[in-house]
């Protein structure tokens, strides 16, 4: 099962990935993630690794050299679909070890990152992510998530195209619940089965509003997670977020809500 974690900036999606993956490996799951935010550097300490591995886009030459590969192919044959990889089908094993990070059967998969001014959008690596995603092969029974950038551009690089479903996390925002519904509908227009949402970082003040506009929009929601301060100080440290006895069964919970079809 391949699932995309989608949503407003600074919502939480790299939060609920991190939690989901750490838990779902507790529970003897092989689990990849891909960070797929080439803005934000920190998911791979939420995970709990040390360093993060080097990224596809290393892999294949940099973003210059798959700029040019996808300027051919487009000139050649009107398409950006690349033939960059060598396999049709790929499996994290297929992948050198320093572009990968394991712990146990925890593992992480970089796309790539923004890291100097000037260096051109993100398009390639927005590419690079649809194309690895639709040739990678997981054992069965085993959980990819997708850690997006925020907001919706993935989808007009057509990601979702590549996985079976969309995840949406929403903060006490209007915005955020906007947006989530808008994920809805790209989500299924793209073919991908919209998941739900998940409420992040809700309070007693906020929970009643935000539970009225998403019921408003007719979002179904799987799951959700209270303010924590646990969470904050751990992000501030740079350190793996804490799994609680509550926040187990709130995984419990989302996981649930996933099982239809998708795990």
């Amino acid at each position: 099962m391949k699932m995309v974690i989608s949503g407003k900036g600074g919502s939480g999606k790299s939060t609920v990935a991190a939690l989901l993956a750490e838990f779902l490996a507790e529970q003897n799951r092989e689990v990849l993630v891909v960070d797929a935010d080439e803005s934000n550097p920190g998911l791979y300490r939420m995970l709990g690794f040390g360093n993060p591995p080097l990224t596809l886009m290393d892999l294949l030459g940099g973003k210059t050299e798959v700029r040019k590969k996808l300027r051919e192919r487009i000139r050649k044959e009107g398409r950006e679909e690349l033939g960059l990889f060598e396999k049709h089908r790929i499996s994290p094993e297929d992948l050198p070890g320093e572009y990968v990070a394991r712990r146990g059967n925890l593992s992480l998969v970089v796309v790539g990152k923004i890291l100097q001014a000037r260096e051109g959008c993100a398009c390639p690596m927005g590419v690079v992510a649809r194309e690895f995603l639709k040739r990678l092969e997981f054992p069965s029974g085993g959980i990819i998530l997708v850690d997006t950038e925020a907001g919706v551009e993935h989808f007009g690089r057509g990601l979702e195209t590549a996985v079976d479903g969309v995840l949406a996390v929403v903060d006490p925002s209007l915005e955020a619940v906007a947006l989530a519904e808008r994920i809805r509908d790209l989500a299924t227009g793209s073919g991908a089965r919209f998941a739900g949402v998940v409420l992040n970082r809700i309070t007693p003040e906020t929970e009643g509003i935000l539970e009225e506009e998403i019921h408003r929009r007719n979002l179904p929601v799987i799951g959700r997670f209270y303010l924590r301060p646990e969470f904050t100080a751990a992000l501030l440290r740079g350190e793996k977020l804490p799994l609680s006895g509550e926040v187990r069964e709130e995984l419990v919970r989302i996981l649930q809500g996933l099982q239809s079809g998708l795990l």
